[in-house]
């Protein structure tokens, strides 16, 4: 996947950040329905791509601070194994208004790239075994399509297991 493809509707943070990385990716675009349930899954079907790819970007507030957590969109965040790989002893789901604040998107739209503030960042180990995974690009009904390898650098992530089914 070198370079940028699918590009139509403009840049947001995360293609941006990803451009100046040099890191490969492809915009995936879709007609986002405002009453699907579930932004993650609602993508998968509507980009034709098997929900175990398509990863969500989730803020928790462990013991004061935000951790990003990134997950498949099948499971859920286990928030005790997120504490552990924060070095925390609680975690909860953090407010949607100030995860909004700190990552300078919207609730549905939350990419783990390009950030407002830089924020501990833990992606599921399970996105490893994926050639390429799909995260928010930045807004609803945008995608990226990158090398999980890639997700890691560009964030600076960890990698670890805080999804269950």
């Amino acid at each position: 996947m070198a370079g940028r493809k699918g590009a139509g509707s403009g840049a947001t943070p995360a293609t941006v950040a990803l451009a100046a990385a040099g890191i490969g990716f492809v915009l995936r675009e879709y007609h986002h329905d405002p009453r699907a349930g579930s932004y993650g899954l609602e993508a998968a079907e509507a980009l034709g791509v098997d929900p175990a790819r398509v990863y969500k970007t989730l803020l928790a507030d462990v013991d004061g601070r935000l951790v990003v957590g990134v997950v498949p969109v099948t499971g859920q965040l286990d928030l005790k194994a997120l504490a552990r790989v924060a070095g925390g002893r609680k975690a909860q789901m953090a407010d949607p208004a100030a995860a909004e604040r700190a990552t300078g998107y919207v609730v549905g739209g939350i990419s783990p790239i390009g950030q407002k503030r830089s924020h501990l960042t833990v992606v599921d180990a399970g996105a490893l075994d994926h050639d390429t995974v799909l995260v928010s690009g930045g807004r609803r009904g945008l995608d990226l399509e990158l090398a999980p390898a890639d997700l890691v650098a560009v964030t600076g992530a960890t990698t670890a297991p805080i999804g269950r089914s």
